[in-house]
């Protein structure tokens, strides 16, 4: 039985670093797809509407749940955008969770300026820019991630949804 776990947030907040440890905390058969990765790296696309990023992914993902995988899905994936494909593809999976890191803008600029990583072809102007308050999807399962926690507690928080 696959579960499909959806990590979201705005930019800088957190969700790639704690999708990998959750990836790592669930071990062999989970899937991770990072929207960037798909986006970015794969496509080479803009995150406009209806860009093809957005089919991938769920393609990905119904891949994913075929082989009887966990399926995370990690990114801001924005409601205006990703929301109907998200919720057309928890259709599919017997248990989904979706978790939204909701940060405020001035954290998450912190904690970008913090990242060993980061992108240098984006910084305050972009985010801005980029910047969704309370972009929830409003889905069954659906858990808010303060900014009071941190990585670990994250990790921990999101496996004891899980796991109940």
């Amino acid at each position: 039985m696959s579960r499909l776990i959806i990590i979201r947030g705005n930019s800088g907040s957190g969700k790639s670093t704690v999708a990998l440890k959750l990836r790592h905390e669930l071990g062999y058969g989970t899937m991770l797809i990072p929207q960037d990765v798909v986006r970015r790296d794969i496509l080479r696309v803009a995150d406009n509407l209806n860009n093809p990023a957005i089919q991938l992914i769920e393609d990905i993902a119904l891949y994913g749940k075929s082989i009887y995988y966990d399926v995370i899905i990690e990114g801001i994936l924005g409601k205006e955008k990703y929301g109907v494909m998200l919720q057309r593809l928890s259709l599919h999976f017997d248990n989904t969770f979706a978790f939204y890191f909701d940060i405020t803008f001035e954290e998450t600029l912190k904690r970008h300026q913090l990242k060993n990583n980061k992108n240098p072809e984006y910084g305050e102007k972009e985010m801005r820019e980029w910047w969704r308050e309370n972009d929830t999807l409003g889905i069954a399962n659906e858990n808010i991630i303060p900014a009071s926690l941190t990585e670990h507690e994250t990790v921990e928080f999101i496996l004891k949804v899980l796991n109940t």
